[in-house]
């Protein structure tokens, strides 16, 4: 029975996922009643979000090596706590000040606490399983749009935006503390179990702390991926409703883009994670960074809608499907008792690389009128992060010893 507590894991942690990642990112739909009501410019408002992201990612260093110190549950708990007072605070704020320091302070503080604890305690549970157990558990905050998102759009058309984020900041709170106390760790006899599926080599000897694990060069290779992967995926992902407007279509049509995407990365995530298991995570990801690069440049040929959607069901597969694996293949190379550690630190370092792409976007737009050097710039580096994978030395099998002969 204690081995199928995993799935209990697995599912908590998908319900947090959507809960926390939900409430966060359903800035958008407060914005324009918001700046209609407080008369703040969007672009303060929208500032919020940026602190927001900037905060998350150094914040989910903090949690991560939190985390491999006293297990994930405190973490969560505190977490939801900031996530309800962040937004509950931001809900009366009469001060832009106030706001963007709740919101993007308080708010994305409690944002960077839930991948690295989530994900470093699931992987304890599996041994066999783990890319579908960690897909799975990221699959929340791909619902998350389709769920939180529409019911916050609800909530301010009947009660205001103020009543609507202070109700999200309570019934957030209310529902992610008790899953919480859902989430334990693994014991030891699992945790240490390795993975079947892990083609790559273990560290060795696997590192016991944080300078040993900035010691290993494969931490900077790992990061570096997720960094490039994320840097080349963040500029068309931002920019492509406004290439697609360019290029006729609607508004409201270039916007459904990013909802084709979504729905297409739950499937993404599904289909990865099952190949991941079978035929190793490594192979994965550099398969999975190829066809993102092709993906991307792919758009300098793309005019029509259709074809828009049609590259959005591969991006969406692609990158939803990769994201939850570095953390896979984080738990192969180092171990369970540093996880949350590198977990955190390999996600700040791709917010970084996820602020890069939009700003690099609109700067090679502004320079040459088009966005035909972005999807360009941004396929090199997706190619490169591809490149920058094969650095990870394979797995070799052990020789078998040949039976001695009969004399």
């Amino acid at each position: 029975m204690e081995r199928h507590y995993g799935w209990v894991i697995v599912a908590a942690g998908a319900v947090i996922t959507c809960l926390a990642m939900g409430a966060m990112f359903a800035l958008p739909v407060y914005l324009q009643p918001m700046a209609d009501e407080t008369g703040w410019t969007r672009a303060g408002i929208s500032g919020a979000m940026t602190v927001g992201f900037i905060v998350m990612g150094v914040a989910g260093f903090f949690w991560g090596t939190l985390t491999d110190r006293i297990g994930a549950r405190p973490v969560i708990l505190t977490a939801a706590l900031l996530l309800g007072l962040g937004l509950f605070i931001a809900s009366r704020a009469t001060d832009l000040l106030v706001f963007q320091f709740a919101y993007g302070g308080l708010v994305g503080a409690s944002g960077g606490a839930f991948f690295a604890p989530l994900i470093a305690t699931t992987l304890g549970w599996f041994d066999k399983n783990r890319s579908l157990a960690v897909s799975l558990v990221s699959l929340g905050g791909g619902i998350a749009p389709m769920t939180i998102t529409p019911l916050a759009t609800v909530l301010i058309e009947n009660f205001g935006w103020r009543d609507a984020m202070m109700m999200t900041a309570i019934v957030a709170t209310c529902l992610i503390v008790p899953a919480a106390f859902l989430i334990r760790r693994a014991p030891e006899a699992m945790v240490e179990a390795p993975s079947p599926a892990s083609d790559v080599v273990p560290a060795e000897p696997r590192p016991g702390n944080m300078a040993a694990i900035f010691r290993k060069p494969q931490f900077f290779v790992l990061a570096g991926v997720f960094f490039l992967c994320c840097g080349a995926h963040s500029g068309p992902i931002f920019h492509t409703v406004s290439y697609a407007m360019l290029c006729g279509a609607s508004a409201l049509a270039a916007a459904s883009i990013y909802s084709v995407e979504g729905f297409a990365g739950l499937f993404g995530r599904l289909i990865f994670a099952m190949l991941a298991d079978r035929i190793g995570v490594k192979r994965v990801i550099v398969g999975g960074l190829l066809l993102q690069a092709v993906g991307i440049y792919s758009y300098i040929y793309v005019s029509e809608l259709t074809h828009f959607y049609m590259l959005a069901v591969v991006l969406g597969l692609v990158y939803g499907g990769v994201m939850p694996l570095y953390s896979v293949l984080a738990r192969d190379y180092f171990g369970p008792k540093v996880l949350g550690t590198v977990l955190g630190g390999i996600t700040m370092t791709s917010s970084i690389g996820m602020a890069f792409g939009p700003l690099g976007g609109g700067y090679l737009f502004d320079t040459f009128g088009d966005y035909h050097w972005l999807y360009v710039a941004s396929a090199a580096v997706g190619l490169a992060g591809a490149m920058l994978a094969l650095a990870f030395p394979p797995k070799t099998e052990e020789p078998t010893p040949t039976a001695a002969l009969p004399a």
